[in-house]
């Protein structure tokens, strides 16, 4: 059993870090190993290999490289999907030659297209991946490839899926290497699991250079500390707790201190995609554009969202749907008459003293990771007596500072970086421009009066759903009913067809009564 990651093993950190400082471009076999891309970019990656290897062929000044030359100085000034996908088909036909790594070159526009969305260059990343295991049976080496090309394998059917139901995946800002991680994490188990001989013994097996012999600090670089356990420890500790009010919150924080907390796991997002589409028709954008960003994580995490519409689009129930879809806890928080910095928390010593929102929510929901929507954001008060919402709420939403969040109530950092943010907004000039710049801002489109037909079934249903009764009793809408609706109701305001749909219930009571 080995105790300590060997030179090797170190060399692939130093260039593990220095690839995502952007110091170093990874090799294709550095990729296949679990490497970033260059800067933890698709598009920076291909940038720099576009222009390094444009370089290296025109000292070669060799004519039949010439096509090949201009594509690729093409991709270093604007790198795209079709761009690659040309280079690729270039390569057909070509052999490894001194001037020119043919293969080498073939699988790095497969993990680009991969990192695109494309099942096929994913499958066919997995096969590479495969590949390069099989020549490593029997070398002593850690079987991190086998679950590596299995979890790309599973990869690319899932991508196949998401293709088909109209779900956008890779892209730009998304790192191909980390979207199967979760695939990985659960083969890796399940192997390990096994508990025969082979790879699956941890006895016979030498570590994993990357995951297993490395320093914590190490660990958390690569990202394998997810592989370790379910949950995150958010409190470490309680700031003076020998004080009578530190016991006090103590035994408040009792279940949660070095206590990992669960973080969801992402569901289906083809099924969660389609509920959602038969509810919200007119979303379809905000939909995709939500569960894009879900696209191969393991747990649910939605980066600082704020929702922009006009009243009554549907925006804040879109919100508190999107989490029970994803099965997560929520908070749903008004935002009007806020004017203070209370969100943060404040201290222990006042008698006013409370946790911040977000601990708040982990400690009530046990969850590491929930979801707080902010409902109409641009109401909250600009005022700064006591603190303002706006100042607290950045660094909330910085991924740095939210990792070690000094609650004033607790007095210890507490790691709030896996809180998901939502906000909506009727309008964006109240909201100060250093917050808009954490943020992603969707456009939530109206409803349109052709929608009515499924919009007013849904409606019914919860009518009867908030009045007590079973959703089955509602007699569904005959074709009459429809077109009175749709000529009372001409799109915009779903609060207006609601009203709409109960003066309709209410015609219907009626009318039984008389019978």
């Amino acid at each position: 059993m080995v105790d300590e990651a060997t030179p090797r093993d170190r060399r692939y950190l130093r260039r593990f870090k220095a690839a995502k400082a952007g110091v170093h471009l990874p090799s294709e076999e550095e990729l296949l190993r679990g490497m970033p891309f260059f800067r933890e970019a698709c598009a920076e990656d291909i940038r720099e290999y576009a222009s390094r290897l444009s370089r290296r062929l025109k000292k070669r000044n060799w004519v039949p490289l010439s096509a090949l030359v201009e594509i690729l100085n093409k991709l270093a000034g604007d790198p795209s999907e079709d761009s690659v996908a040309a280079l690729e088909a270039l390569l057909d036909g070509m052999k490894d030659s001194k001037h020119f790594p043919v293969h080498g070159c073939r699988l790095r526009c497969r993990f680009y297209r991969a990192s695109y969305g494309d099942p096929g260059a994913a499958a066919l990343v997995a096969c590479e991946m495969a590949r390069l295991a099989f020549q490593e049976i029997g070398q002593k080496k850690p079987p991190t490839l086998i679950w590596r090309s299995l979890s790309w394998a599973v990869y690319s059917t899932h991508l196949e899926d998401w293709k088909r139901a109209g779900i956008a995946a890779g892209g730009s800002g998304i790192r191909a290497e980390n979207q199967p991680h979760a695939f990985e994490w659960q083969f890796k188990r399940a192997i390990r699991n096994l508990g025969g001989e082979g790879v699956a013994n941890r006895k016979l097996e030498p570590k994993d250079p990357v995951a297993d012999d490395l320093k914590q600090s190490d660990r958390e670089e690569i990202g394998a500390k997810a592989a370790y356990h379910d949950g995150v420890v958010v409190v470490q500790s309680i700031g003076n707790d020998a004080t009578s009010d530190g016991k006090r919150v103590a035994r408040e924080f009792a279940a949660l201190i070095k206590h990992p907390l669960m973080l969801r796991t992402v569901p289906d997002l083809v099924k969660v995609r389609a509920r959602l589409l038969s509810e919200f028709p007119y979303a379809a954008g905000v939909v995709d554009a939500v569960l894009k960003g879900l696209v191969g994580r393991r747990h649910v995490w939605l980066r600082p969202t704020i929702l922009l519409g006009p009243p009554g689009c549907g925006k804040t129930r879109f919100a508190r749907r999107l989490a029970e879809e994803l099965r997560t806890p929520y908070e749903l928080v008004s935002c009007g008459g806020m004017s203070d910095s209370a969100i943060g928390g404040a201290a222990r010593r006042w008698s006013t003293g409370e946790p911040s929102l977000a601990m708040m929510a982990i400690r009530r929901h046990e969850c590491a990771g929930p979801i707080i929507v902010l409902d109409e954001i641009e109401k909250v008060g600009t005022s700064r007596h006591n603190g303002n919402v706006h100042d607290v709420l950045v660094g909330l939403l910085e991924a740095e500072t939210s990792r070690r969040w000094h609650d004033p109530y607790v007095e210890a950092s507490c790691d709030l970086s896996h809180v998901s943010w939502l906000m909506t907004a009727n309008a964006l000039d109240p909201v100060p421009g250093f917050l808009l710049d954490r943020c992603r801002v969707l456009r939530f489109r109206e409803p349109r009066p052709e929608q009515v037909s499924v919009l007013a079934p849904r409606i019914l249903e919860r009518l009867y759903v908030d009045a007590g009764h079973d959703p089955r009793w509602a007699t569904p809408l005959e074709a009459f009913e429809l077109a009175a609706l749709s000529a009372a109701w001409h799109g915009g305001s779903i609060r207006k067809l609601e009203r709409l749909v109960e003066v309709l219930i209410e015609t219907r009571e009626r009318e039984r009564s008389r019978q």
